[in-house]
């Protein structure tokens, strides 16, 4: 049967294709031959196209696809007190490309005081009658990918402070979006995804990390993050082993980390990357519990041949071996665009895998 609250049996991760009108206002802004109010209101005029359109494909969640961000994370990270936006060396690595070299550097106390994101949710809300969704990185982004570097040693000569402090920030973030009116607010979770990459773990390890107990500190961030939303709030996180520009970072089955995601994490609900062998078998579902959801990500958003109806009712068939099929839910395993760049493929391919995933969830699950 289909459902009334989130996550929707037909759901998305967030992020969409930017379309080319957008991407030269940004580059004209980022020239200084755009003002910041005429770069807005071309923001706000192509979100509301976004909007309209993932209502015609039928989605009952819709998000302003980041069209106000660059990245899926930094903008969020540049948005915290005590955190700046600053150039590293170099990129990040990826299978076979580097990214941008911008990063977050942690120069003074870690606090949320206010958020430009606030007003962005509060636009998506105010434009649609479906679930406006927000999505922000998960607590471990501002250390998970470079670690101890960028966080002052005078302002935190003690990471546990650090940690703390991070926790508290995240806790009155998505208290401050409760409090605007968002009642579905997805945590993007790259680390922990990563730690079932044996590679990255050991790269974790020469760091002098244990990644055993890295997971149970980003999940229990995360509980922390969510310790004080309304209770008629969901919460879901994103499990992602890297999306940018078609590439990944890792590989990896769920099973290293399935304990503490199911057992430890306080979510309603977990995006799950599955549409490919990176990801493992669908085994450590079996450990989900009653009341939370899985929506399986099956629809690959790295390419644009479309999944046949068929190939996805198979998929859905063997996780329901291992979770109640009513506890599952099919979306696409990662956004369209984590950063501007987007992924390789074009926009209507990517409405027609949207599509797609909406007339799968109606004919498996009913309208």
């Amino acid at each position: 049967m289909q459902r009334s609250r989130p996550p929707f049996r037909a759901d998305h991760v967030g992020s969409l294709l930017r379309p080319s009108a957008l991407k030269e206002a940004r580059e004209k802004r980022a020239k200084g031959e755009m003002s910041a109010a005429d770069l807005a209101t071309i923001e706000d005029r192509e979100i509301e196209r976004v909007i309209r359109k993932q209502e015609e494909v039928g989605l009952r969640s819709v998000t302003d696809g980041e069209f106000r961000r660059s990245w899926w994370h930094l903008d969020f990270l540049w948005g915290l007190d005590g955190v700046e936006r600053h150039v590293m060396d170099q990129g990040i690595a990826f299978a076979g490309v580097q990214t941008r070299a911008e990063g977050a550097r942690v120069t003074g106390k870690l606090g949320f005081s206010a958020h430009p994101m606030i007003n962005h949710f509060k636009f998506v809300a105010a434009h649609t009658q479906r679930a406006p969704k927000i999505t922000i990185p998960a607590p471990s982004a501002l250390y998970g990918r470079v670690g101890r570097g960028p966080i002052s040693t005078t302002v935190y000569p003690d990471l546990d402070q650090f940690f703390a402090d991070l926790g508290a920030a995240y806790r009155k973030a998505v208290r401050a979006f409760a409090d605007a009116g968002c009642r579905y607010l997805q945590l993007d979770e790259v680390f922990i995804a990563m730690l079932c990459d044996p590679n990255y773990r050991k790269t974790q390890e020469g760091r002098g990390e244990d990644p055993h107990k890295l997971a149970q500190l980003y999940g229990d961030l995360i509980n922390t993050a969510v310790s004080d939303i309304p209770s008629d709030m969901t919460v879901t996180m994103h499990l992602c082993r890297g999306n940018y520009r078609s590439t990944y970072m890792g590989s990896g089955g769920y099973d290293p980390v399935a304990e503490i995601l199911f057992d430890r994490i306080k979510v309603h609900g977990y995006f799950m990357e599955y549409d490919t062998e990176r990801a493992g078998s669908f085994e450590p579902l079996q450990r989900v519990r009653k009341g939370q959801m899985v929506v399986l990500g099956l629809v690959t958003t790295k390419t644009g041949q479309l999944e046949t109806k068929d190939a996805l009712k198979r998929r859905i068939d063997e996780a329901a071996k291992y979770v109640d099929a009513d506890q599952l839910c099919l979306s696409p395993q990662c956004g369209f665009a984590s950063t501007e760049e987007g992924n390789v493929l074009a926009e209507d391919e990517q409405w027609a895998k949207l599509r797609r995933i909406v007339e799968v969830a109606d004919e498996v699950w009913g309208k």
